[in-house]
């Protein structure tokens, strides 16, 4: 009970700081469906400390601490008789006679001392079984040696079938979440390894997909846990209906499911269809509730052979499923930042943000129409103590699977905010662009550190201009807005990064607090040659302008483009023609060759001729 059933609920956490919301119901149900139902006459949780966290019957919170519990915390598993009293019997009488039982209870990765589990068993049926057995064995060594083995082979298949019940019943909680009764991890793993040697043994396929419900978490927050666990239920119930009775559906943890799919021609499409069982609305209470999910997977054999690799693989092909909105993905070799090399950065990334390891370089965003200098894009560098220099698509990617992404940008804020302000009366007049992840915006209290940040530092808020990517902006786009909305109310700039390659709806642009508009420089950097890639940036610019926003074109490499911009009535550049990322001491060298009436003659030059703002 304590391994197959109570431990895997708890997160791992000491019972002394009591049990989450989680943890509590999943208990409740646990008693109520399994433990009453067994004959059980009570069941109890307490801490390392002894003391009671968690009763079945609301006894024992008042109690001293248990010394047979202080002996199973430290490891000792113990059992007396005793005798436990009903609610309707607690005048001092002895009570039903009772087997008494303390259990150290393990949880966490890895496994370590949390609680004690403490049940009471009822004395009878032990007591009766015995007796039973003592009554047929004296009157079988009455009748003889022959017959003495009959019956006790007799009272074996009593006890055993008694037995086999109850260890079917372990077995199957020990194999089955308790919530939805689909497989668990446990024996999705099981049959996910005699499936994929099977499909190398007969040379066939088997895919292995992993489905992840979008925003689930915001069910859970506005209408409880009860109602989303319930929406967990309905769908659990459509998708064991819908696979064959060969495949396996099982519930993974949270609102993630797994899929094992035998002998599928074509995965992408069966699991297409299975998203769009998905889709239908769940009703709770006479609320329809509009459910997506993200899907990925991996074929074996063509894909791997180890499960666990396959499942990390599968995991991959979701990610980018999420990010790129995407309902099916399947795996592929070019979306996959997590090889050994990559993932050892991630440790040591860690130990590099404290170490000061890490640089910023700053990029130049100069006014088309007159060449002032108007702002800088701080873009993150880390100095490796063995690799070097470090360009940020090698570490970021890692760095946003984890919270590690948080303390990242908490970091470039702080620098970037720091060096711009003591440039002092150089870069009085200049703004600092810091990007902004996915993983980032999800937190509904980043404005506040990102206000806490600026009032700390004494950084007026109209100098900070956060650079989010349509990307991150739909991942979670009703949390997005509520943040941006908070970022904007305190007079922080908002620039929405690489427009054009996403899927940004226009009815989301129009009411945004965005006030700048990037235009993706696969856009901009052959405007020139690309007829249809120069039609697109005009109407990029003539939409920012008309939405009452400013339009950047980045990417910006040579004159022509320059021009091309200048006469699409683009406000701002930005580019390797203007100046490369270059580190703080040489932003001050830069800005200061370029006095301002130097920079506008420049630029009012026919030719625009840019050579004149490289001086690096």
């Amino acid at each position: 009970m304590a391994e197959t059933a109570i431990e895997p609920l708890l997160t791992g956490q000491p019972l002394s700081e009591g049990l989450t919301s989680n943890e509590l119901s999943s208990l409740q149900r646990l008693v109520a469906r399994s433990v009453n139902a067994n004959g059980m006459l009570r069941v109890r949780l307490r801490d390392l400390h002894g003391r009671v966290v968690f009763s079945d019957d609301g006894s024992g919170f008042t109690d001293e601490p248990d010394h047979h519990a202080l002996e199973a915390a430290a490891g000792e598993d113990v059992a007396e008789l005793t005798h436990v009293n009903s609610d309707s019997n607690d005048n001092g009488e002895r009570g039903v006679a009772a087997v008494e039982v303390y259990r150290e209870l393990l949880a966490g990765t890895p496994p370590h001392p949390v609680g004690v589990l403490e049940v009471y068993l009822p004395y009878s049926p032990i007591e009766s079984d015995v007796t039973a057995g003592l009554d047929t064995l004296y009157r079988t060594l009455q009748i003889g040696l022959a017959l003495m083995w009959l019956a006790l082979f007799a009272v074996s298949v009593s006890v055993t079938r008694g037995l086999r019940r109850q260890v079917a019943l372990i077995t199957f909680m020990a194999e089955h979440d308790p919530l939805t009764d689909l497989a668990n991890r446990r024996l999705f793993l099981k049959r996910a390894h005699l499936a994929v040697a099977e499909a190398v043994l007969n040379q066939t396929a088997v895919a292995i997909a992993i489905i992840d419900l979008d925003r689930f978490k915001e069910i859970n927050d506005s209408l409880g846990h009860d109602r989303g666990d319930r929406v967990l239920i309905e769908l659990a119930g459509r998708l064991k209906e819908t696979v064959r009775g060969r495949d396996t559906v099982a519930r993974l943890g949270g609102d993630e499911f797994g899929l094992i799919l035998h002998h599928v021609p074509d995965a992408a499409s069966v699991l297409a269809r299975l998203r769009g069982v998905l889709d239908h609305d769940v009703e709770i209470d006479g609320l329809p509730l509009a459910i997506e999910a993200s899907i990925g997977f991996v074929v074996a054999p063509d894909d791997g052979c180890d499960v666990d690799e396959l499942l990390q693989r599968a995991d991959v092909a979701l990610y980018v499923a999420k990010t790129k909105q995407i309902d099916v993905v399947r795996y592929d070799p070019r979306d996959d930042h997590y090889d050994a090399d990559n993932l050892g950065l991630v440790s040591e990334l860690r130990r590099g943000i404290d170490a000061g390891e890490l640089v910023l370089h700053y990029q130049p965003k100069t006014q088309i129409v007159d060449g002032r200098v108007e702002a800088v894009e701080a873009l993150v560098r880390w100095q490796h103590p063995v690799l070097g220099m470090l360009a940020p698509d090698r570490f970021i990617p890692l760095a946003e699977k984890t919270d590690l992404m948080d303390k990242l940008t908490a970091w470039v804020l702080t620098a970037a905010l720091t060096e711009i302000r003591d440039l002092g009366p150089l870069g009085a007049h200049l703004s600092v662009a810091v990007n902004v992840s996915a993983r980032n915006l999800a937190r509904a209290d980043f404005a506040d550190l990102v206000v806490e940040t600026l009032d700390r530092l004494c950084v007026p808020a109209g100098r900070l201009v956060v650079e989010i990517t349509e990307t991150a902006l739909l991942t979670d786009p009703v949390r997005a807005a509520s943040v941006l909305a908070a970022l904007a109310a305190a007079g922080i700039n908002v620039s929405l990064d690489d427009f054009g390659c996403g899927q940004t709806s226009l009815g989301y642009l129009s009411v945004l607090p965005v006030h700048e508009l990037k235009i993706d420089r696969s856009f901009v950097s052959d405007m020139i040659t690309n007829k249809g890639h120069d039609a697109i940036v005009r109407s990029i610019v003539d939409l920012g302008h008309n939405l009452g926003l400013r339009v950047v074109g980045e990417g910006v490499e040579t004159n022509a483009v320059l021009l091309r911009l200048r006469s699409a009535g683009c406000d701002v550049a930005q580019g390797y023609l203007l100046a490369r990322p270059m580190p703080v001491d040489r932003l001050v060298t830069w800005l200061r060759a370029i006095p301002i009436e130097g920079v506008v003659s420049a630029w009012s030059d026919a030719t625009c001729d840019a050579s004149a703002l490289t001086r690096v």
